[in-house]
């Protein structure tokens, strides 16, 4: 049986103040009324059982974020949610929140923990779930979001509905921001059907503002195997003429170095690029890929025009956080090489708010 939300009461003790101009357009909520009540009635009063009580009509009240949005922005993620432990939205929404962000987040799956584990259970979101959730926030003028961020999506008909949330979202916000982390493996391991891929190409890509894919699934995008630094470069290039200004390579091991490789399109002449190269840590981690892109979205949100300072925050704040983890484990009398780690997230928060930046960037020439 479906649960009904009910409205409270109107308030019998005072009037409700009007609202302010910029959410004039929430109206008013009133019960309904028929022709045979009294004027008053009909302009928002209502008798109570006794005959004698008057209540006004009660105001519907303005959701915040969007009749005050931040400084930042509104954020709708779609992604994986676990029960317990960091990965997809639980480790996107959190820290996009630490950073000023109101985020909305949708879980493609909700598992009561990752898959690595030896078990798991759940379920998993359809496009046509997806789409009700969608329509439920427009039907209420919801849907005026800064930024939408997707992740991890394991089904070609999710994908197709959620390119169309970003029509819909931009029949909004023409100036919607959508960053795509296209999560479909890593270290050559498919994640997902293999007939994701080609959405991906043709029709995802064209459509992001900001892609985020890791070694393997660029050279998935691309059909480019990477190699060295200039097979990056390349990869972003094809990348950008397909659509998307920011595009960053999270993680490339290149001659025995682990890089980041970004690249920024600005105008019509060549895209500024650079790298970081990333220290490595001895350990294997889940849901630093997700971690990676909401850090990348909140920086460049903060320096739109500074896609290397975005990234050497972004990089830095996640190098802290893993110290971090492989610490604790340690501390616990664990051998942080042996499996892979939950991220310490909430013991982070300071080095997410205001990290120290300890690794640069370096430009291409």
């Amino acid at each position: 049986m479906l649960a009904v939300a009910v409205l409270p009461p109107p308030p019998t003790t005072a009037l409700v103040r009007p609202l302010p101009r910029s959410c004039a357009s929430w109206g008013r909520w009133s019960s309904p009324t028929t022709s045979s009540h009294s004027s008053r009635e009909r302009s928002g009063w209502r008798r109570g059982r006794s005959g004698g009580t008057v209540h006004p009509a009660m105001a519907r009240p303005p959701i915040l974020s969007v009749a005050l949005p931040s400084d930042t922005g509104r954020v709708l993620s779609i992604q994986s949610h676990t029960v317990q432990g960091y990965v997809g939205n639980k480790s996107a929404v959190f820290p996009l929140q630490l950073l000023g962000f109101d985020v909305d987040p949708i879980n493609s799956v909700q598992f009561s923990n990752h898959t690595g584990y030896p078990k798991f259970r759940g379920q998993v979101l359809n496009g046509d779930q997806l789409w009700d959730l969608i329509e439920g926030l427009g039907e209420n003028d919801l849907l005026h979001y800064t930024h939408l961020l997707t992740g991890y999506i394991g089904s070609v008909s999710f994908l197709n509905t959620v390119l169309q949330v970003v029509e819909k979202l931009r029949s909004v916000n023409p100036d919607l921001i959508y960053v795509c982390d296209p999560v479909l493996g890593d270290e050559g391991k498919l994640y997902v059907p293999q007939e994701l891929i080609s959405v991906y190409q043709q029709k995802v890509v064209p459509v992001a503002s900001m892609l985020t894919p890791n070694q393997f699934e660029v050279e998935l995008l691309t059909g480019l195997r990477i190699t060295c630094e200039q097979d990056g470069l390349k990869a972003c290039n094809i990348l950008h003429s397909a659509g998307p200004r920011k595009v960053i390579i999270t993680s490339a091991l290149i001659q025995d170095k682990l890089l980041l490789i970004g690249s920024y399109k600005k105008t019509e002449e060549p895209p500024e690029q650079f790298k970081i190269e990333i220290p490595k840590i001895p350990a294997y981690f889940t849901g630093t890929g997700d971690l990676t892109t909401a850090l990348l979205l909140g920086w460049s949100n903060k320096y739109p025009d500074n896609l290397e300072k975005a990234a050497e925050l972004a990089v830095s704040s996640l190098q802290a956080l893993l110290r971090r983890t492989v610490e604790d484990y340690k501390r616990a009398g664990f051998d942080p090489s042996t499996s892979s780690l939950e991220i310490r997230l909430i013991q982070s928060q300071d080095e997410i708010k205001s990290p120290q930046v300890t690794c640069n960037a370096v430009k291409y020439s």
